[in-house]
């Protein structure tokens, strides 16, 4: 927790400083009260007391009761303002951190408990500096303030407020012992509800289409009555520390006027009387010691929580960025539009296995070089070493003669046009999506209309009401897959890079759009190179070179007619897809 508070800023800090002398200017107009109502008590058991003194000290304690609330309510905005500021800065923070994360990161900590840990997380440590951080200066100020008030005043009485602090601190203990391993568990919750909530939306047409609404209702149904109930359990240990608070605090008054009464009974006639006004005055900072601690059993209600959520918070902050950027290179390399692989292998950080196993190739500016081989063969993984998604465990993957790690990211991906494999599309409209990205340059409305008829999709486009301005819903929802596609490839074209990175980016297109797209890529994309991952051999047959994998290894690479005299598993794909006179033909 602390940790985190060190990020707050300089105006921060000033606020708090104003915060801390606005609570001791309200702890001290609340603990001069009482010393008002001493003299009322005082004046009014005196004979020949003026009603106008009576009235005098008691227009003191209601300016002290109205300062005390304006203080408090100023206190209260700066507080507020320091909490909502605190929050914004740390999901920035947050946000930034997860934004350089690679997939290997983002993988380990889940997607649902990296949204938990942006939002209900940093609301958990907002909650506890808004509500905790008035109550937290307040209650200890007020506590020892309090005392040295009356210390002198009985020993009885003070030894009967010791034993109700020690009461109030034993529960208090015991409670949050007791539940401060349950918060943990809450938080991992609400991450797996939160997983299952986004997993069901994600694949809502799926879970209808399979009749599957009451398994889906199940498994969240599980978790919820999990969540549930462990809540209650909580709110059931932390209701048990309400009733021993209100039962201390009246136990606390009553002890005091019953020991008054007796220190009276017994008191010379001289002393009767200050006795009496010293019970009163006691009672009502004995009030405001065991008010303190109220408040400090409030905040001890939330800190467990938030300590939680910091820590949780506190993991993403820390977590080691595997991809780093080393130093930026210079804008003009020696090549221009190549890759190279030399002796690349890969594996996961948490993996036995290599993915990929001594794979070197080159594509020189200009060509097209295609990956195929089947599913799990390691395609989509060798073409995600490039924009450096991951690193590659052993050997040297180089654009431009440089090595990708030696780049700066952002130089980097400015080099390359890259379309994943699931196409996806931001809310926004169609212009905006296509000139996603402007890669440092300004991309033109001529450029975006280019773009769009070089990836087919001008077909659809044109005819919608609103054309380029169409809006497209959060994650292309209102667009089909192939159209989704289609702009996917045209936003890559837009950016006119020098190296084109296609994953499997032509799967959802029917043959023919296909035939017509990759044509017309070609003329535009001709001083461009080309690398594309790909199921089909036809879109694939007529790249300047193919590498076939198996199991992470190359099995094969050539030109189409020479794989298929010379690689069996290319062959076999080949004779999968086409018959043998369409292949003779092609």
């Amino acid at each position: 927790m602390f940790k985190l508070l060190k990020q707050l800023k300089k105006k921060d800090w000033l606020l708090i400083v104003v915060c801390i002398l606005f609570i001791v200017l309200q702890v001290w107009l609340d603990l001069k009260m009482p010393d008002y109502m001493s003299q009322i008590t005082t004046l009014v058991q005196t004979e020949g007391s003026q009603m106008s003194d009576i009235l005098l000290n008691g227009g003191y304690m209601l300016l002290c009761a109205f300062g005390s609330l304006l203080v408090a309510i100023v206190t209260g905005y700066f507080v507020a303002k320091v909490a909502a500021n605190f929050s914004k800065n740390l999901r920035k923070r947050i946000f930034d951190k997860v934004e350089d994360f690679s997939l290997q990161e983002v993988k380990k900590f889940s997607t649902s408990s990296l949204i938990t840990r942006t939002t209900n997380d940093v609301t958990q440590i907002e909650m506890l500096i808004a509500m905790g951080m008035q109550m937290l200066i307040k209650a200890p100020i007020t506590a020892v303030w309090a005392i040295t008030k009356i210390l002198n005043k009985s020993w009885q009485w003070s030894a009967l407020t010791g034993v109700a602090v020690v009461i109030l601190l034993s529960v208090i203990g015991t409670l949050i012992a007791i539940i401060l391993p349950k918060f943990k568990v809450v938080q991992k919750l609400i991450d797996k509800i939160n997983g299952i909530t986004r997993e069901n939306l994600t694949g809502i047409r799926v879970v209808r289409a399979f009749n599957a609404e009451e398994f889906q209702e199940e498994k969240f149904r599980e978790v919820n009555n999990d969540l549930t109930n462990l809540q209650l359990y909580n709110q059931k240990k932390l209701a048990i520390m309400q009733p021993i608070m209100y039962l201390v605090m009246y136990g606390l008054t009553l002890g005091i006027y019953l020991i008054g009464a007796y220190l009276i009974r017994d008191a010379g006639l001289s002393l009767k009387l200050s006795l009496f006004s010293d019970m009163v005055v006691f009672s009502s900072y004995a009030m405001q010691v065991i008010m303190s601690f109220l408040m400090l059993a409030v905040i001890f209600m939330i800190v467990p929580r938030a300590s939680v959520s910091a820590k949780r918070i506190n993991e993403v902050l820390d977590e080691e960025i595997d991809i780093k950027d080393m130093v930026e290179v210079s804008k003009k390399t020696k090549e221009v539009g190549t890759v190279s692989f030399k002796n690349v292998s890969f594996k996961y950080a948490d993996a036995d296995e290599y993915i990929l196993k001594n794979i070197s190739f080159e594509a020189k500016k200009g060509e097209t070089v295609a990956f195929l081989g089947s599913t799990g063969s390691g395609k989509s993984t060798l073409l995600n070493l490039i924009p450096r998604f991951y690193d590659a465990t052993e050997g040297e993957v180089l654009v431009d003669g440089v090595n990708v790690k030696d780049y700066k990211q952002e130089d980097l991906h400015n080099i390359l046009g890259y379309v994943p494999q699931k196409a996806v599309l931001f809310k926004g409209a169609i212009k905006s999506n296509v000139a996603y990205g402007e890669n440092g340059k300004k991309i033109t409305d001529k450029k975006i209309e280019e773009a769009i008829h070089v990836a087919q999709a001008d077909d659809f486009v044109l005819k919608l009401d609103d054309k380029y301005e169409h809006a497209i819903a959060q994650g292309g929802t209102n667009v089909s897959g192939g159209q989704k596609q289609r702009l996917s490839i045209a936003r890559a074209i837009a950016r006119n890079p020098e190296i084109y990175l296609f994953d499997d980016s032509f799967s959802a297109l029917d043959y023919k759009t296909d035939a017509t797209l990759r044509k017309e890529l070609k003329k535009y994309t001709k001083d461009a190179t080309t690398l594309i991952v790909a199921q089909r051999i036809g879109t694939v047959m007529n790249a300047d070179k193919i590498l076939v994998l198996e199991n992470g290894e190359c099995v094969g690479m050539g030109t189409h007619k020479e794989l298929l005299k010379d690689c069996e598993v290319y062959k076999q794909i080949a004779l999968s897809q086409l018959s043998k006179e369409e292949l003779e033909n092609a």
